[in-house]
């Protein structure tokens, strides 16, 4: 039988196999003497535990195409059983993943949700099926945070039983690096667990411009404690101070550099978006938000997608293009300055290219699908965005998987092969570190034990509870004692009376109400795919609102406590004299509320950012610089901790 037949049989077996395989823990070859990566009968250099890492790399090296090589430098994704959008689900299409790996693409970001045990049976299925490729090299599986309370598709994914914890907005307010290194220790456990390896995070992006729908993944505006704490988040994750252990998660921070700063706080995953509005003084103190996960030696950067206005590098102006086209952004100021050694990988679908229906969607003809990045590079062929991507230090493409555009830039001359090469050993050092090539897999069991777990969420349930923000307390109203009668408005009548409190059907019979609402947003772009999907526009509560008449109707009858869930830096002029306490939350479950209004826990945040007092004042504040409206309603710092 020809080769290539024995390798389509082998492989059609293979995929038949994998149901099966799922019901089990762990696979027999993670069991084998040695792993026969290559199929060969005997122990190779790369297949060998003992050898020096760097003689394992080359050997795999030597024994690699070019194609596998360039293959190595696309990070794909894993598409879910029924082609559900962008792979969310409960389980992947394997006959899609195992032609993904037969092209050589083995780094993978995750976005299914299933219970825990199945995660971990779902990824070693995928390890199952890399194994058997021709040198079988293990798969990189990524994801995007997974333990918070936000979600938005393509920027964050669903809890699917990880334990849950508080915004990263959160974490700031409490300012504890050992809480944050703790966290990312414990998520870490949760990851490795299910057979994810790679966390396509933290966000050190400076929080300059409060519209941004992305700041509430970030550690807020303050250019020390961005960095203090993302460093500590990359410590926890990887597992030690000076960069990733086996048993870690490697971390890529991210957006390497000015995300933070686009003017109306339009995002750059949307066309309109593409820019970022900065002066020299103010990028230096988004790159500095950088150098506590720099020097913790974070395992992977990647650089952001908008296009840097008003910026220059030793003197000359930044190219208007993204920054993962950017060589100055990439080579002169990461690696040169900054000294990074590890992984470039790029924000998703920057190579793809972005018709009318990308840029400009109407309502008959919406974005769907149509999701490109190409910022300032538009015009340029596929193959030379790739081409200048490599050139300007990308390492591996995020969110592609056709090796075809690159490799025709590379044999055209336009990449060269020592480009490919660099790149390819770091993507394969990564997969040594993290111990993939001795074994990749997991055991489901365990993985149900560990996710999730009542001791870990316990853990998070107590940082919930620190991280909220008490911003008024008139005339002692909080602590509640037990058997007070309520009246609710966006809290869980449940959680009330679990809490000890009497829930009663109007403000009039109360003698507290408890109202709970969101910060303020707009839809301004409902046919893009991101824009109709990010919270957008202005922050202000206007007396027209639902939640701003709720609340004026029941501060007219009793006392009313105030809680806003603070995902942007909402304007709450118009609340703060009518809420006899108010609350600024980041995170947290209506149980671990009102466990503070109770006074069953104390709430010890401080702001992350500040609060504007206008929409004017939001509007002439400048993009790229921190905390910086005029008069604000309260500050970057503010926040009561009862005694």
């Amino acid at each position: 039988m020809p080769r290539s037949a024995r390798s389509i049989l082998r492989g059609a077996l293979l995929l038949a196999s994998v149901s099966g395989m799922v019901a089990t823990a762990l696979p027999a070859a993670a069991k084998a003497p040695f792993r026969d990566l290559n199929h060969n009968g005997k122990r190779d250099a790369y297949e060998n535990p003992a050898l020096a890492l760097d003689k394992r790399v080359e050997d795999l090296m030597r024994r690699m195409t070019l194609e596998e090589k360039v293959a190595l430098m696309l990070h794909g994704s894993l598409q879910a059983e029924g082609g559900r959008g962008i792979g969310m689900g409960k389980a992947y299409d394997k006959a899609s993943a195992q032609e993904l790996l037969a092209r050589g693409v083995n780094s993978f970001i995750t976005r299914i949700g299933p219970d825990p045990r199945t995660f971990a049976q779902e990824n070693n299925a995928i390890q199952k099926l890399a194994e058997a490729t021709r040198l079988g090299i293990p798969a990189t599986i990524s994801t995007d945070p997974r333990n918070h309370f936000a979600v938005t598709a393509g920027a964050s994914s669903e809890t699917g039983g990880f334990s849950q914890w508080p915004e990263t907005l959160g974490m700031a307010a409490i300012g504890d690096e050992a809480l944050v290194e703790r966290f990312g220790k414990l998520v870490a456990a949760e990851y490795r667990a299910v057979g994810i390896q790679m966390a396509l995070s933290p966000q050190a992006d400076l929080y300059t411009e409060p519209r941004w729908p992305r700041g509430v993944a970030t550690f807020g505006a303050d250019p020390a404690t961005v960095s203090r704490l993302a460093g500590a988040y990359v410590r926890g994750f990887q597992g030690s101070a000076g960069g990733l252990v086996k048993s870690g998660v490697a971390t890529i921070v991210k957006h390497w550099v000015g995300y933070g700063a686009e003017p109306e706080g339009f995002d750059g995953h949307n066309y309109y978006g593409r820019t970022a509005k900065l002066d020299n003084e103010s990028f230096a103190q988004h790159v500095a938000a950088f150098d506590g996960s720099l020097a913790a030696k974070s395992a992977g950067v990647m650089p952001t997608y908008v296009i840097a206005e008003g910026v220059t590098i030793d003197g000359k102006p930044v190219p208007q293009v993204g920054a993962g086209f950017s060589k100055p952004m990439i080579e002169g100021l990461l690696r040169g300055t900054k000294k990074f050694g590890g992984i470039v990988i790029s924000d998703w679908a920057i190579t793809n290219t972005c018709p009318e229906q990308c840029m400009a969607p109407t309502a008959e003809k919406p974005q769907g699908f149509a999701i490109a990045m190409p910022w300032g590079v538009e015009k340029l062929a596929e193959e030379d965005r790739y081409a200048m991507g490599a050139n300007a230090g990308i390492d591996q493409f995020g969110g592609v998987d056709d090796p075809a555009p690159l490799l025709a830039a590379v044999k055209a001359g336009k990449v060269s092969a020592s480009r490919v090469n660099e790149a390819a050993r770091r993507v394969l050092r990564l997969k040594f570190d993290l111990g993939l090539f001795d074994n990749p897999y997991v055991d489901a069991d365990a993985a149900a034990r560990i996710v999730g777990s009542k001791a870990t969420q316990a853990e998070a349930d107590t940082a919930q509870r620190a991280a909220q923000v008490l911003l008024e307390n008139k005339n002692g109203l909080l602590p509640l004692s037990v058997g007070k009668k309520v009246w609710l408005s966006g809290v869980s009548a449940d959680a009330a009376k679990a809490a000890g409190l009497v829930v009663v059907d109007a403000p009039e019979q109360a003698d507290v109400a408890i109202v709970r609402v969101a910060t303020p947003h707009e839809t301004l772009h409902p046919n893009h795919f991101f824009g109709s999907r990010q919270h957008e526009g202005r922050l202000d509560f206007r007396a027209d609102d639902d939640a701003t008449k709720t609340v004026n109707a029941a501060a007219a009858k009793v006392p009313t406590i105030v809680a806003v869930d603070l995902d942007r830096p909402a304007v709450l002029t118009l609340l703060k004299d009518k809420a006899s306490a108010l609350y600024g939350l980041f995170g947290a479950s209506d149980a671990v509320f009102l466990d503070l209004v109770t006074g069953k826990a104390k709430s010890k945040g401080k702001l992350p950012f500040e609060l504007p007092s206008s929409a004017k004042a939001v509007e002439e504040q400048h993009p790229g610089r921190p905390d910086d409206s005029a008069d604000p309603l309260y500050k970057r710092g503010d926040g009561i901790v009862l005694p």
